[in-house]
């Protein structure tokens, strides 16, 4: 019990910085909904699910080795070598994926790539100082973080969609300097100094531990093609503007990716070090009570969407039918909350092949509904192949989390997988033949 009042204690702490974040970037989604047209808008919620894929990458390459190799060493000295390593990875792979965004807007033909390349960037690398804050136990700095990114972003982007003639263009550059701003804020307010060295043996540390992120890059690849298809899809077949009424429905159901991103943050060092110790029972107890509260909280959650959508008014929407968008939506958000805590158990155990293989099937489950269906019907029905590909993934993601950790817990008796079992079959055909 003390155990959980910690986690809940954690878990409050750290959904009100989140709740801060998501309050407002729904209050810009809003007004930019208003103030943009479709293609517009359609262009502004491309670049946020740019974001989200930078967000992946960040997490997948840094943020989530990062806490769960920190959740491991036993001394500071550990911490400290393995913060340095991973923070200077990740401002690498924060300009890499801010330069790719941009340049990919500028594609699409906008012409305020340069601000939402800005953005993407550094909304990735505050993204990653705020899990490793996690990890050092540092919620309160990080809540102060967030209370700063919030209100300088509510000013900035104020005034930039007051006095700027492209408000596109200026909500980006509004929202990059309040992530600046957060991030100075976590910089000035750290106990310890923060370092970044781009030396060789901060390399020589990061290459040792490839061979488990190579899967975890590839885990993030086939999880933004997984995640992401819909965007991709409806934008590069039908264009910016046939994906705006979807992204104005999808935009209200933010709140709960990032509700499951607190839950992650909140209990991915508590349930690294609990494995540690070998305490494998405690890990499973945690997913499962947490996993339910997140499945009945989405579906409340999803049930008062569906009273509010029919109050949203925009060009943006072009007469579509909100009430089917915001059903399939939940049938999305739904199983995407009901798999966090499996996924998680599957990193904390360093199984990241297994992520990526169940991640890659889900992409592939996708795009071929998701393209099947805008072949023969409107945009909006898209929805229900991405539904099918996040089933998917909740199935598999269950199904490979338990089987570990029955192997943990009975390391005398292991079995394979159907999975293990196949690829054993088929090795040892190999062999006869």
């Amino acid at each position: 019990m003390k155990f959980s009042a910690h986690l809940v204690r954690r878990l409050i702490l750290m959904i009100g910085g989140e709740a801060m974040q998501s309050g407002f970037h729904f209050a810009l989604n809003i007004a930019l909904l208003h103030l943009l047209s479709a293609q517009g808008y359609g262009l502004f919620a491309i670049a946020m699910v740019l974001g989200g894929v930078g967000l992946s990458y960040i997490r997948s390459l840094t943020a989530v080795p990062a806490s769960i190799w920190m959740g491991k060493s036993t001394n500071a000295a550990g911490i400290d070598a393995h913060d340095v390593t991973f923070g200077s990875a990740a401002l690498v792979v924060a300009l890499v994926v801010g330069l790719c965004s941009g340049l990919l807007m500028h594609m699409l033909g906008d012409r305020s790539g340069l601000a939402a390349g800005c953005f993407v960037g550094a909304w990735s690398l505050r993204s990653h100082m705020r899990t490793a804050f996690f990890a050092r136990r540092m919620q309160v700095i990080v809540s102060i973080s967030d209370a700063a990114f919030t209100f300088a972003g509510i000013a900035l982007a104020a005034l930039a969609i007051w006095f700027s003639g492209n408000a596109l263009e200026g909500s980006f550059y509004a929202l990059a300097a309040a992530n600046i701003i957060g991030i100075v804020v976590l910089v000035r307010l750290s106990p310890r100094k923060l370092r970044i060295s781009f030396r060789a043996p901060t390399w020589r540390r990061y290459a040792k531990l490839w061979s488990q992120l190579c899967w975890s890059a590839f885990s993030a690849t086939t999880t933004n093609i997984q995640g992401q298809c819909l965007a991709l899809l409806v934008a590069g077949i039908a264009g910016p503007a046939a994906f705006a009424p979807l992204a104005a429905v999808l935009v209200l159901f933010a709140p709960l990716r990032i509700i499951s991103l607190a839950f992650v943050n909140m209990t991915q060092p508590e349930l690294s070090k609990l494995l540690h110790s070998n305490e494998t029972a405690r890990v499973w107890a945690q997913a499962r009570i947490w996993t339910l509260v997140m499945g009945l909280g989405s579906i409340v959650y999803g049930c008062a969407i569906l009273f509010i959508l029919p109050l949203i008014k925009s060009q943006a929407l072009q007469g579509a039918s909100v009430g089917v968008i915001g059903l399939l939506a939940i049938a999305n958000y739904v199983p995407i909350m009901l798999y966090v805590m499996p996924r998680v158990v599957l990193e904390i155990i360093g199984d990241f092949r297994i992520v990526a293989l169940i991640t890659m099937g889900g992409a592939i489950v996708g795009l071929a509904l998701i393209a099947l269906i805008l072949a023969v019907a409107p945009p909006t029905w898209a929805l229900a192949g991405s539904a099918a590909s996040e089933t998917f993934v909740f199935a598999l993601c269950w199904y490979f989390a338990r089987h570990r950790m029955w192997n943990f817990e009975h390391p005398n008796e292991r079995r394979d997988s159907w999975f293990g079992s196949w690829r054993r079959v088929a090795a040892l055909a190999a062999h006869r033949r």
